[in-house]
């Protein structure tokens, strides 16, 4: 799946459509649209059941109680990692996230959260002696126009936080986390790796290595959900069924992932 500019672009921009509040504001304009019809009753009936399937996929995709399940399911098919006094690897592998844009007021570019949580947690990994040198992998994924490279602004703040940079090696070219994998095997060839990206991707970044012949041992960095699907039943109050756009997000990490899964799997990558 190695995409040129014009099907990245496609891909994308079709990940629009996996989005939950694409949804819900489909089936929204579905309302509105056939209540702009002339009053009949069977307008009135397709308007009652737009509406209610617009309130049915707000609530399963905003509740705060569901979208944690959702994500928990993906979070908790690893466990914490747990370094041992043999534990030692060839490479700390960080996965990129993403990178917020200089524009008219952000004055430089900036890893974004994701990215520099996941930088964060490698270099305290770095740190621990567990490998001699830690990989930043990320290139430029925006679409139409040239962007910063993630990998470089994640080795700025790695170099911030006291990684040296005699220990730093950093791969520029992926846009995906197939790509991650074949361009971290061009430069790394094989080895054991410690893979380090937010908990709820690992399940996908981790068999994409593996596949590319790496011994993968996942370290979670990020988990959205504070516990696992079943604690999450037993601890809920009734807070957690207030829907709010924090649930929404995380349902939509969720979706995109899932169908990442889905899609690599149909392609023979996984």
């Amino acid at each position: 799946m190695d995409l040129t500019p014009m099907w990245f672009g496609v891909y994308k921009t079709l990940k629009y459509l996996l989005y939950p509040l694409s949804w819900i504001t489909l089936v929204g304009l579905l309302t509105l649209l056939t209540a702009c019809f002339p009053v009949s009753p069977w307008r009135t009936t397709w308007v009652r059941r737009f509406a209610f399937l617009t309130v049915l996929l707000l609530l399963l995709t905003a509740t705060p109680l569901l979208s944690s399940v959702y994500i928990a399911l993906l979070e908790s098919q690893y466990p914490p990692f747990q370094p041992t006094s043999t534990s030692t690897f060839d490479a700390v592998v960080v996965l990129a996230g993403s990178v917020f844009q200089k524009g008219s007021l952000r004055p430089i570019d900036e890893v974004a959260d994701a990215s520099r949580q996941r930088t964060a947690c490698g270099a305290d990994l770095w740190q621990s002696n567990l490998a001699p040198r830690m990989l930043l992998t990320g290139g430029d994924a925006t679409i139409l126009r040239t962007g910063p490279r993630v990998s470089h602004e994640m080795k700025r703040w790695a170099l911030r936080l006291g990684v040296p940079e005699s220990a730093i090696l950093v791969e520029d070219k992926s846009r995906t986390t197939y790509e991650n994998a074949v361009q971290t095997k061009a430069l790394l060839g094989s080895g054991r790796i410690l893979l380090v990206t937010s908990a709820y991707h690992l399940p996908r970044a981790v068999s994409l290595f593996e596949k590319q012949g790496f011994v993968v041992t996942p370290a979670a960095c990020g988990y959205e959900s504070q516990h696992t699907p079943q604690h999450i039943w037993e601890q809920a109050t009734l807070f957690d069924l207030l829907p709010t756009a924090k649930a929404l997000l995380v349902t939509t990490q969720a979706v995109e992932e899932v169908a990442g899964i889905i899609v690599y799997w149909l392609a023979g990558k996984l």
